[in-house]
């Protein structure tokens, strides 16, 4: 059996979580050798039942099927002996042994930021996160996020203009796409940026989840921008857990009178940096330069209006304005995203997009 089957068998088995496989690790000094143990052996690290299910080999079938998964394009399985798996990361309390990857393994070796924020955000807010992430990606950072609505998907769209790109850490299965509106997002993620997930295929968006992905974002980066949360926001637990990482953190600013702003007023007033500008951030981790080959600029030989008229005030999905278009994806998204932002189309379920405007 290879590595891989061997680290799919563990971190597959029902009952067995991050925790217990990296105590079996320690206990067992390697993947392969507890799953030569006994039932006996394994019980005082797992317990009875993960015990015998790891055992009996209850996950089997799951293991085959995500062997297959990695064997399509752009997929692959990452685990803690991988050369590049991120160091940073690893060195976190409770690093995932195993990740799902869907896009380009290549950026898991640049130097990452975080951007995060609600679910929830206005139009304004979204608009900021999208330049920020879109000049630091210039500047040569990978913009990482959890491809939620709102402050995730606008970080990452700015991103993924840039070759440094964007890295989406997602609370579901990687072969399920959650918020169903951000299909033509990972689309693009899995293709020109990266996808990571730590849950088994088809695992649902349960609320348990988040704070594990959570942990990852805060884990793999040098830095955490929150633009615009409320005070029960899960940006503020990423927050939270960049600050016990080490990581710094810091917070745009918003009106007194937005309430969606107040989760940034709480970490800068509990010490996050006020960021205003992006200067702000790269006075405080570094500037890496920009390549000359930094731009790729999409080239829409539409005007704004011309789509907004096609689109028409019934809702039209990705693939019917790429074929009356001829357009990729890719490129409608960059465009329907800046008419969303100005408050000119709706994104419905789907990826489905409405006109608002008369």
């Amino acid at each position: 059996m290879t590595q891989q089957h061997d680290w799919l068998m563990a971190a597959l088995t029902p009952g067995i979580g991050p925790v217990a496989l990296l105590n079996l690790i320690r206990s067992f000094g390697s993947v392969s050798e507890a799953l030569k143990a006994k039932p006996s052996q394994l019980e005082p690290i797992l317990g009875t039942e993960a015990a015998r299910a790891l055992a009996q080999r209850d996950a089997a079938e799951d293991c085959a099927a995500a062997l297959a998964w990695a064997e399509r394009d752009n997929a692959f399985l990452l685990t803690l002996l991988d050369d590049d798996y991120p160091a940073q990361l690893a060195e976190a309390d409770t690093p995932p042994p195993l990740l799902f990857g869907l896009g380009q393994r290549a950026l898991l070796k640049q130097p990452m930021l975080a951007i995060v924020g609600s679910r929830g955000a206005f139009a304004p807010a979204c608009a900021t996160a999208c330049a920020f992430a879109d000049s630091l990606a210039q500047h040569g950072y990978t913009i990482v996020s959890g491809m939620a609505s709102g402050i995730d998907s606008a970080a990452h769209q700015g991103a993924l203009r840039h070759p440094a790109s964007s890295i989406a850490i997602v609370g579901t299965g990687i072969d399920r796409v959650y918020p169903a509106s951000n299909y033509a997002l990972a689309q693009q993620l899995s293709r020109d940026g990266l996808i990571l997930s730590e849950f088994p295929l088809g695992a649902k968006p349960l609320a348990h989840h988040f704070p594990r992905r959570n942990r990852i974002i805060a884990g793999l980066c040098r830095a955490c921008l929150v633009v615009e949360a409320t005070i029960e926001s899960g940006s503020l637990i990423t927050a939270r857990l960049a600050l016990e990482a080490g990581r710094e953190v810091m917070a745009i600013p918003g009106s007194i009178h937005n309430p969606q702003a107040r989760g940034c007023h709480r970490l800068i007033k509990q010490g996050a940096k006020l960021v205003e500008t992006v200067d702000d951030i790269l006075d405080e981790i570094g500037r890496l330069g920009a390549s000359a080959t930094i731009e790729r600029p999409i080239e829409a030989p539409l005007q704004q209006s011309s789509l907004l008229d096609l689109i028409g005030h019934e809702a039209a999905s990705i693939d019917e304005l790429s074929i009356k278009l001829g357009l990729t994806a890719a490129e409608l998204y960059a465009m329907l995203l800046q008419l969303e932002l100005e408050g000119r189309v709706a994104s419905l379920p789907g990826g489905r997009f409405q006109r608002l405007e008369p």
